[in-house]
């Protein structure tokens, strides 16, 4: 884990350098952005709000830090803000590192939500 002091959160993809985190062993279906976005979690079954930032994201879905991960398995509500729009996504958690973080499956958009987070992800493509 970094000792560097995190870098403030910044929702727009040409305002941040993004790189791609992907590598021949990698088992993922879409390719994975570094970047910080703005993300709000609710367990399912609760109405208390996680808020925290993204450490990547992808298509399919997102890591986060946290000192106290999710269970693998658990559901929940993610709002991500991208370039200010609130986008709401039903997921699950597929990963667990002890006092690191968490890896989540995006697994059903509300609305534009799949469409908004396309035309972001190649934003960034485009901006690099």
């Amino acid at each position: 884990m970094s000792t560097e002091p995190l870098e403030p959160i910044m929702d727009s993809p040409s305002a941040q350098p993004a790189t791609v985190a992907l590598n021949e062993r990698d088992r993922r279906f879409h390719r994975r952005y570094t970047v910080q976005v703005q993300i709000e979690l609710r367990q399912e079954g609760s109405d208390v709000p996680i808020r925290l930032a993204t450490t990547d994201l992808s298509r399919g879905g997102c890591y986060i830090e946290l000192m106290m991960p999710l269970s693998i398995g658990t559901h929940i509500q993610a709002t991500l803000w991208l370039d200010g729009q609130p986008i709401v996504i039903q997921g699950r958690v597929v990963t667990c590192h002890p006092q690191y973080g968490n890896g989540m499956r995006f697994e059903k958009f509300e609305g534009q939500g799949e469409q908004l987070l396309h035309q972001y992800l190649d934003a960034i493509v485009t901006a690099t």
